[in-house]
């Protein structure tokens, strides 16, 4: 606390001081003794980051921020959370997290994995030893390929909801679907049934003061997570949470990709087509989604409701594989681990498909070892990114991945926004977390991690369709781009540790 104070009295200073340097007719040595202060600030800064002994790409960006952007560069290192990035933060969400699943795994039986193959049953092993949550086989689950199928049976199971409809989302608009979700929301308010609604203050930017006036009044319970006001002070504004989650009654549960707003139904004219991937499932693992919700919620509100048992009631259906949901954030375990370990795991194939590609150096190497050991690898991406430096960035790293044997594809159909993995056709991710560094390390994030269940036949069967809207970057074409494309990448790649 009293770093953070010295700090905030130095981005105070440094705004004084560059202040009285630009825009006041001061003496000489007053501006003398400011610049003075100002390198004795960013020096002794530097020095201390670097004795954190962070991965060294992340300490250049950090360092060449601090040194090339005088004033601004510090006050975004300040708060943008780098100071206490190594778990303060978020300390009293990561206790409580810790002993609501260590009680959930005290009640959850032990698994047998006897009928897994050998990858499978590595990763399973190594799931059970490293994350928090459980392993479930009394799950069911079903794959829901792009918005029109998603928000389809989203809106028939909020319709059959009987007790509580529990939703979290990055963004959250109050467009037309929006409010198609709300009048159903408000029409099961006026039943009796409980309606809560978490949204990141940041992605769900749009929503007014007005919309959850209009919400509340209704009867549903709405909360920001982590809002901008109190971000500001706290250091926490860069974190986000970047979930997508559903529970209804505690009997059926949504994870996957696809936000509300009606871009994700492939009506926004800028981004076109909308490609994704969700799931709903059914079964044990609605426990543990909505253990990922609840956490959140009291994070948010103060509200503890994990205490009632009508919440994490489990509702066991007869499955045909383990489904294992791994919530990650900044007070965790990163998913890039997770990744990493499916990665490793495969013996014949391994199909990534994301919006945003910048690895860290650990999954580089394993997708470049796996293609020279003649494991398939196949990466498909947007053909056009939302945002310049991750368009580049991602860009970036193809002339590697190509030299190993990597296949690329580039979606030309539309926006590709899925976050799917599928190794050798049995083990399957799909969730939040994109293949970059702000999944790994800023937001908060939920994957289901899917094993020998019918659901990955579903998988492998959409992204083997979705490649026949994709064109093959060739090695020989992509190393003709212009030198200007080329100078675009570079510059992005060196924002990749914060995107």
């Amino acid at each position: 606390m009293k770093r953070k104070r010295f700090e905030w009295l130095f981005a105070a200073l440094m705004i004084a001081g560059g202040y009285l340097v630009f825009f006041m007719e001061v003496p000489a040595w007053w501006k003398g003794l400011f610049i003075a202060l100002y390198a004795v600030i960013i020096i002794n800064t530097v020095l201390a980051l670097w004795l954190e002994n962070r991965p060294a790409q992340t300490t250049l960006l950090w360092t060449y921020i601090l040194v090339l952007l005088p004033i601004l560069g510090y006050i975004f290192y300040v708060y943008s959370g780098q100071l206490l990035v190594k778990g303060e933060l978020f300390k009293s969400k990561r206790i409580s997290d810790r002993e609501l699943f260590e009680a959930l795994d005290k009640k959850q039986k032990k698994l047998d994995l006897s009928n897994l193959n050998d990858h499978q049953r590595s990763f399973a092993s190594y799931l059970e030893k490293v994350t928090l949550t459980d392993q479930n086989q009394n799950t069911k689950t079903k794959i829901l390929r792009n918005g029109d199928d998603t928000f389809h049976e989203i809106k028939r199971q909020l319709r059959e909801a009987q007790d509580f409809i529990h939703l979290e989302y990055y963004i959250f608009r109050y467009d037309r679907l929006g409010q198609e979700l709300i009048d159903i929301l408000k029409a099961k308010v006026k039943e009796g049934v409980e309606v809560r609604l978490l949204f990141d203050a940041v992605g769900s930017f749009s929503l007014s003061k007005r919309d959850m006036k209009k919400m509340l009044e209704a009867g549903i319970n709405v909360r920001p997570f982590l809002p901008l006001k109190g971000g500001w002070y706290n250091q926490k504004f860069n974190f986000r949470n970047h979930r997508k989650i559903i529970v209804i009654d505690g009997k059926v549960g949504f994870a996957g990709g696809l936000n509300v707003g009606v871009e994700y139904l492939g009506e926004d004219d800028n981004f076109g087509f909308w490609c994704d991937s969700h799931v709903v499932l059914e079964g044990e693992a609605v426990q543990t989604l909505h253990a990922v919700f609840l956490l959140d919620w009291k994070y948010a509100s103060g509200e503890i409701l994990f205490e009632n048992d009508r919440y994490l009631r489990p509702v066991p259906v007869k499955g045909d594989g383990l489904v294992h949901v791994v919530a990650t954030g900044p007070e965790t375990r990163d998913m890039s681990d997770h990744y990493y370990a499916m990665i490793t795991c495969a013996t014949k194939s391994i199909w990534i498909a994301t919006p945003y590609f910048i690895p860290n150096q650990a999954i580089q190497t394993a997708l470049r070892i796996a293609a020279q050991n003649n494991i398939q690898v196949r990466l498909m991406v947007p053909d056009t990114n939302d945002g310049f430096l991750t368009q580049y960035a991602t860009q970036s790293y193809f002339p590697e991945l190509l030299r190993a044997g990597i296949e690329i594809y580039s979606y030309q159909k539309g926006f590709l926004h899925k976050k799917v993995i599928i190794v050798d056709g049995d083990l399957a991710s799909i969730g939040t977390a994109n293949v970059d560094m702000r999944s790994f390390h800023l937001n908060f994030e939920v994957n289901l991690f899917l094993t020998g269940t019918d659901s990955i036949d579903d998988l492998v069967v959409h992204y083997e369709e979705d490649i026949k809207d994709c064109r093959r970057i060739r090695p020989v074409e992509f190393y003709k781009r212009g030198l200007a494309v080329k100078w675009k990448e570079s510059f992005a790649r060196l924002f990749s540790g914060v995107l």
